[in-house]
């Protein structure tokens, strides 16, 4: 029996090198990134903040929501790295136990949000069938999961903060801040990329 003919247009896997290259591209990007949307909170929207870490507008809830759902887990891991400089760096150098879980939160929220998405819509890798009607979705559901996982993380710990104000300052502020960096990168897609007739 002749071979079955092979599609010439098929690419070979990725070897595993090349898999590990993309990976590390992944979490570098998404941790720079979250980062960065850190230091442009602080000169854009610097009085929106109602304590350390929450905010009315908070920009790298942005990319918490946004590279684990292009990146899947390296995205997450990215956020959380991410996350932890800010944390261990910025805004709570002397509490490194709160920094940790900070950062732990601050990717298992979205990453949750990624699971779902694959189980309700069949998310898949570059967002090429993430909709608009499912982006509003999705985008309240991780304002409401990002807050519940660091209120219940404050919770045990018996800190001392303002739980109901701060988790519903936390959500508003957390979607604020996924809202408009992913339409302020659609505004940067469309206008350096414009679509073909």
């Amino acid at each position: 029996m002749p071979p079955a003919p092979t599609d010439p247009a098929a690419a070979p896997p990725p070897t595993l090198l090349e898999k590990l290259q993309l990976d590390v591209f992944c979490i570098v990007t998404a941790a720079t990134v979250h980062v960065g949307l850190a230091r442009l909170q602080d000169i854009v929207f610097p009085h929106t903040e109602f304590v350390p870490g929450i905010g009315w507008i908070y920009l790298p809830a942005g990319a918490r929501l946004l590279f684990p759902l292009l990146f899947g887990l390296p995205g997450a891991l990215g956020v959380m790295i991410g996350s932890w400089l800010v944390c261990f760096l910025y805004l709570y150098p002397d509490d490194p136990l709160r920094s940790l879980a900070g950062g732990v939160s601050s990717a298992m929220a979205p990453y949750l949000v990624y699971l779902v998405a694959i189980h309700l819509f069949g998310m898949k890798p570059s967002l090429q069938n993430l909709t608009s009607r499912r982006l509003l979705l999705l985008v309240p559901l991780f304002g409401v999961a990002s807050p519940l996982m660091h209120h219940l993380w404050f919770w045990l710990r018996h800190d001392q903060v303002d739980l109901a104000r701060g988790f519903v300052v936390m959500a508003v502020g957390d979607m604020a801040g996924a809202l408009l960096v992913i339409y302020a990168l659609k505004l940067i897609l469309t206008v350096g990329f414009p679509r073909r007739r």
